[in-house]
């Protein structure tokens, strides 16, 4: 399925009113039903939709692992994801109970209670990283956004170590994006402990619980936090940085990972 399409717009600017064609990007309807009842209806890019399905399903506590799964298949139109569970018994209706609207773009749904978010478990890891790798792996990030580039209509998100970018994917949604990422890292055995996660979009409190079921320490944006955000960062132990743009950064919580050249 093509990502973006033409259309024949009016751009009015200084020089007047003309015609022109103009790239935009495609939204696309993709319905994850669980063991024949359906689930969630996601809007998003039409591309790595198995990965996207995957990735929501593992972000949401839903699998944790490819083994929860006995089956998987996209239709030929990619509208519908059927995923046949193992064990039936997640889909239970307290499920649907916490269900949650988030501030993300558009409407979308997350299955976790606000209250309950905050007993998470820690995450613990050793890592430090540079301030410049960080600086750096954003711009490499956001240099690899053809779909941002051409149509204005994208958020990406990438699973970084402190050398390289190990996968990165664009999506109208932040989550989404961030979704199809870790769908990917759980296809290729890609281990998210001890990873940082770039994201172009805003870093709000669903954000950064996906990052918590995937114990990453290191959570980045171009973007701003919330301030729920912040505070389950520093519940979590996170580093939760934003505002990542040229050579500056802004960070909210657990500094300590950040090693820098000179002292602040």
């Amino acid at each position: 399925m093509e990502q973006t399409e033409n259309r024949t717009i009016v751009r009015i600017d200084r020089d007047g009113t003309r015609e022109q064609e103009d790239l935009i990007i495609t939204e696309h309807a993709l319905t994850i039903t669980l063991n024949d009842r359906q689930f969630v209806t996601m809007l998003c890019t039409p591309s790595d939709l198995e990965a996207l399905g995957l990735g929501f399903l593992l972000s949401e506590g839903i699998i944790s692992s490819t083994e929860d799964i006995e089956s998987l298949s996209l239709s030929d139109d990619g509208s519908e994801l059927k995923v046949y569970l193992k064990d039936d018994t997640i889909l239970a209706e307290e499920l649907f109970a916490k269900r949650a609207i988030t501030s993300g773009c558009g409407r979308g749904s997350i299955f976790y209670n606000v209250l309950d978010a905050l007993d998470f478990q820690e995450v613990s890891s050793d890592v430090k990283v540079p301030a410049e790798a960080v600086i750096r792996l954003a711009s490499e990030s956001q240099s690899m956004s053809s779909l941002f580039k051409s149509t204005g209509g994208a958020h990406s998100a990438a699973l970084c170590d402190a050398d390289a970018i190990l996968v990165f994917k664009e999506d109208i949604g932040r989550h989404n994006a961030v979704d199809k990422v870790f769908g990917e890292c759980l296809v290729k055995e890609i281990k998210t402990d001890g990873g940082i996660l770039l994201t172009s979009g805003r870093i709000s409190s669903e954000m950064l619980l996906k990052s918590v079921r995937r114990r990453i320490p290191v959570v980045a944006s171009r973007a701003a936090p919330t301030s729920l955000a912040v505070q389950f960062a520093e519940k979590a132990g996170i580093t939760l940085i934003g505002f990542v743009r040229g050579q500056r950064m802004n960070v909210y919580s657990n500094r300590h990972r950040i090693q820098l050249t000179t002292p602040v």
